[in-house]
């Protein structure tokens, strides 16, 4: 995500990067750069321009200037004033004193607001609530099949009944949740492909109606300054309480981010990287601005392995390390473990320093299957000691997996070249050792 604004800016630090001494003109000249690049991810035209000003200000101090190393502090200058335009700290939902906490989520049609609540069901479903999804947009077709199918995959209840009264299912869910004692409704809205003024009146009376704990406000960040326009609209009718951003995955540019809460003056609290239902990540504007400078995002990498963790699963793998006793069938099983932590492209993101190393890498979540074909077309002998694999053998996998034989050797030549990193660095933490070997996953498979 964000990758074009990130390469920018990469670009704009050059001129200072490695030097002992710099001067006005070389910051005025980055700081101009910096807003080209702002602008150029379709950011707020104002939010730019203040922004500059305040890195510039902050850059021509003596702190800056007189620093050993001016570069590095210009750098944690722009940092320091993206995690404020990106809100500053981490804004959770406030949850009632006395259960259910009530979720109102409203959006326009399309911004992938019906999956979000799914999202979010089961996003506290993992942190031990009792979710239920209550399905008020009665409009759209097929969006209260869409959320009944989405909530049976997470094992949540939806409240849904044939008429179209949107007011009468949300009033009417928050006592169906309070008698199933589910401690958390999240209610879906109807959207429109536009704002309109029959849309604000309904999620306006439905608001005042069941008094909600968290309004949420649903927006595609693909759609820039347009995302921008529409969520200062909503506030002005609605007045939520944060804002999420879907599709953050797709955006390479980074306008929406960079620019709602200066413009809306409301917190991003949850941004969507996926289609999946587990594709939903809480908002941190400071881990947000380490990964648009390119610095990774450590925190999150270890978090979304924890939540896959298996502690004897990991000792065990590690005796095998050390012992150089890792096998494919092993292998096999963590590339089944890092599939359930998120895309690839999001993890690289997350790693110090990958994603300039792989930016012109193919990074597609399709490229584990010929992998996992090769493997699963092996014999339970062949994954224990790849070393038996011989010319007959590797003829017939290739013909089982549908690949070529100079696949199995390009694995098989990875495989080796990964056992021996993974020993190298055995004596380094669990999540640092998974944090190195992300880098050849996605380039194990080539054609």
């Amino acid at each position: 995500m964000f990758e074009d604004l990130s390469d920018k800016l990469s670009g704009a630090f050059k001129s200072l990067s490695g030097k002992s001494k710099i001067s006005d003109v070389n910051i005025a000249e980055t700081v101009r750069e910096i807003r080209r690049a702002l602008l150029d991810a379709d950011v707020n035209y104002e939010v730019a321009k203040s922004f500059t000003k305040i890195v510039k200000d902050r850059a021509m101090g003596d702190d800056v200037i007189n620093a050993v190393n001016p570069g590095q502090m210009f750098t944690k200058v722009v940092y320091d004033e993206l995690v404020k335009v990106l809100g500053g700290s981490r804004e959770d939902i406030t949850f009632a004193q006395k259960p259910p906490t009530v979720i109102l989520v409203a959006g326009l049609q399309g911004s992938g607001k019906t999956t979000f609540v799914a999202k979010l069901a089961k996003h506290l479903k993992d942190k031990k609530h009792t979710p239920m999804v209550a399905a008020a947009d009665v409009y759209r077709p097929a969006a209260i099949d869409q959320l009944q199918t989405l909530a049976a995959q997470i094992d949540v209840p939806v409240y849904s009944i044939e008429e179209k009264d949107a007011v009468r299912v949300a009033t009417e869910a928050v006592d169906a949740a309070r008698k199933a004692a589910c401690d958390v409704l999240i209610i879906d809205t109807a959207g429109r492909l536009h704002v309109d003024e029959q849309m604000m009146n309904e999620v306006a009376t439905i608001k005042e109606n069941v008094k909600p704990d968290e309004t949420l406000f649903v927006v595609d960040a693909m759609t820039g300054q347009d995302a921008v326009n529409t969520a200062k609209e909503f506030n002005e009718r609605i007045n939520y309480d944060g804002v999420v951003l879907t599709k953050l995955d797709g955006d390479t540019r980074g306008g929406a981010a960079l620019s709602i809460k200066t413009v809306v003056q409301k917190p991003i609290k949850f941004v969507g990287t996926g289609e999946k239902v587990d594709a939903l990540s809480p908002f941190y504007p400071d881990r947000m601005a380490q990964r648009i400078l390119g610095m990774g995002d450590v925190v999150s990498l270890v978090e979304k392995a924890q939540e896959q963790y298996d502690e004897k699963a990991a000792q065990k793998l590690e005796k095998k390390i050390k012992s150089n006793d890792f096998n494919l069938e092993d292998f096999f099983e963590q590339l089944q473990q890092i599939k359930k932590m998120g895309s690839i492209s999001d993890l690289v993101g997350m790693v110090p320093g990958m994603s300039n190393a792989l930016k012109d890498e193919e990074l597609d979540d399709d490229a584990f299957k010929p992998i996992e074909a090769i493997i699963s077309s092996m014999t339970l002998e062949e994954k224990l000691d790849p070393s038996i694999i011989n010319g007959q053998r590797k003829r017939r996998i290739a013909a089982g997996s549908g690949t070529k034989v100079r696949d199995i050797n390009e694995l098989l030549k990875q495989f080796e070249q990964m056992k021996k990193m993974m020993k190298t660095m055995s004596k380094m933490s669990k999540m640092g050792r998974a944090a190195a070997g992300l880098k050849n996953l996605p380039t194990m498979f080539k054609r």
